[in-house]
C-alpha cells in the first residue's frame, strides 16, 4: 500500500495509526534518505503505543527505549553512524526476540544479518519538499 503525506503532522498521524495496531513485539525497518521522515514516523508510532515521552532520534546514542501501553516497550535503533554494529548486533538480536518489545530500526544495513525475516519494512521517499511517499507492507495496509 502506498500513502502520500504532505507534512510532518500527517507523517506522525500515519505513525500513530500504525502504532495503535502494534500488539506483540513487532520489528519495523524504516528505509529512507536523511530527512525522509523516519524519526517523525517513529514519533507517531510512539503516540499510538501510548508513549508520552519525547521521542528523539537515537543517531548519537544508537538506541532509545520507552515504556509503552499494555506492558510493551519501544526500542528505537539508528545505525546511521556505524559501519560495523559490533556488539549492538547481538543486543538487537536479543531485543527482537522479546515479545513485549516493539523494535524500530533506522539504517539497518549494518545489522541486516540479524534482522527478523518477518519484520515490517516501511520505505519513505521524498516526492516534494514536504511530500513523502510511504510504501507500507501488505500486513499493515490491510489493517489500516
Amino acid at each position: 500500500m502506498i500513502i502520500e503525506v504532505f507534512s510532518a503532522d500527517e507523517m506522525k498521524r500515519l505513525g500513530e495509526k500504525i502504532g495503535r495496531l502494534l500488539k506483540k513485539g513487532e520489528t519495523i525497518e524504516l528505509v529512507g534518505d536523511v530527512g525522509a521522515g523516519k524519526t517523525t514516523l517513529t514519533k507517531g508510532l510512539a503516540m499510538g503505543l501510548g508513549i508520552d515521552d519525547t521521542v528523539q532520534s537515537p543517531s548519537f546514542t544508537i538506541s532509545q527505549n520507552y515504556r509503552a501501553r499494555d506492558g510493551l516497550y519501544l526500542s528505537h535503533y539508528d545505525f546511521y553512524r556505524l559501519n560495523d554494529a559490533g556488539i549492538m548486533s547481538a543486543e538487537l538480536a536479543e531485543v527482537m526476540e522479546d515479545p513485549f518489545t516493539v523494535v524500530v530500526i533506522e539504517w539497518a544495513g549494518t545489522v541486516k544479518d540479524v534482522l527478523a525475516d518477518n519484520r515490517w519494512k516501511i520505505e519513505i521517499s521524498a516526492i516534494s519538499e514536504d511530500g513523502r511517499r510511504v510504501l507500507l507492507p501488505d500486513e499493515i495496509g490491510e489493517l489500516l
